[in-house]
């Protein structure tokens, strides 16, 4: 049986928009699996204040 305690909640936060200087942000909560990427990743997701798809880095 596995154990509790590998999936762990993570926030993204996209990578395009805090460089435009535009105000808000764009951010996804997702999980990961802790043992199975235990560095940050980075996904694909859409930013609705650009209004297109962009990378999105894992802050926490």
């Amino acid at each position: 049986m596995a154990k509790k305690g590998d999936r762990i909640q993570v926030i993204m936060e996209c990578t395009e928009h805090k460089t435009s200087g535009m105000p808000g942000t764009s951010r996804y909560i997702t999980k990961k699996n802790r043992k199975n990427t235990p560095e940050r990743i980075e996904l694909k997701k859409y930013n609705p204040i650009l209004k297109k798809v962009t990378v999105h880095k894992e802050i926490k």
